[in-house]
């Protein structure tokens, strides 16, 4: 036995996404004295830049964006108590179908060996007990978090470490709620077409396949705080238009599916660290 802490390792594909999907575990295990490693592979360079100027619009600076978008993610940490940050700086690639998928030095186009090499020496370094990243359809098709998710695989592939692996999700259940909650909160959301309704419906699990409900519903503020530290990308972030209390109630749970577990913790399961304490 050692002295060395638990330590949890997120690997995100933007700034912000730390917030989205795992603010409320990033923040409750830090209350509860763990190690949190947030890894963010892309700079963030294709958000909105500042008064929402979008990607490819005149004024327009990926530069500038990643580094105002680097604050807000500090900021985020902060909030957080992330103990630790890693950038693995990579040109953000934009949507699916955006030209920025072909620039030369964006994730997207980057060897999955490479960045797989860059992210185990990291794994190596804080030893992480549990590594949470996205499925392979990176949660809902984003060529950057479909890298993450490769990435990060390759890298487990490459250490000796055998930690408890889990892909963030969300319950099909709640995803057939979001089009009612956000045309409940003003979003002027059209009725999907069926190709789009089909997608839509492919996002997430069945509630019965999804292995993992950690209750966070404690640190939601804290969650929704992390989410406001991301000010410029305020237009494209829904959730904060909830409010904390509502907020809270639809967002206090972080569900997953877990992918490896070496103690073989008996399904669901509540806490990500079950087994190892």
């Amino acid at each position: 036995m050692t002295d060395r802490p638990l330590t949890l390792m997120a690997v995100h594909a933007h700034p912000d996404d730390e917030a989205t999907g795992t603010g409320g575990v990033l923040a409750r295990y830090a209350a509860e004295g763990i190690r949190t490693v947030l890894v963010t592979c892309t700079d963030g360079g294709c958000g909105d830049g500042p008064d929402g100027v979008k990607p490819g619009d005149p004024g327009h600076d990926p530069s500038a964006v990643a580094l105002m978008r680097r604050q807000e993610l500090e900021e985020s940490c902060a909030v957080l108590k992330i103990s630790d940050l890693e950038m693995l700086d990579y040109a953000d690639s934009g949507m699916m179908g955006w030209p920025s998928n072909d620039a030369p030095g964006s994730f997207w186009q980057t060897p999955v060996p490479e960045g797989a090499a860059r992210l185990a020496e990291l794994m190596r370094h804080y030893r992480p007990d549990v590594v949470v990243t996205y499925d392979e359809n990176g949660f809902y098709g984003h060529p950057d978090h479909i890298q993450a998710h490769r990435i990060t695989m390759a890298a487990l592939e490459m250490t000796e470490l055998t930690p408890k692996v889990y892909w963030t999700t969300m319950p099909r259940s709640m995803m057939a709620r979001f089009g009612e909650i956000m045309r409940e909160f003003g979003e002027d959301m059209p009725e999907p077409d069926p190709a789009e309704a089909a997608a839509l419906a492919e996002i997430g699990l069945p509630d019965d396949e999804i292995t993992t409900w950690v209750d966070a519903t404690a640190f939601s503020d804290q969650k929704f705080d992390a989410l406001a530290a991301h000010a410029s990308q305020g237009e494209n972030i829904f959730f904060l238009k909830m409010g904390k209390e509502r907020f809270g109630e639809l967002m206090g749970t972080e569900t997953f599916l877990r992918v490896q577990d070496p103690t073989d913790t008996p399904v669901p399961e509540d806490d990500l660290f079950a087994g190892l304490r």
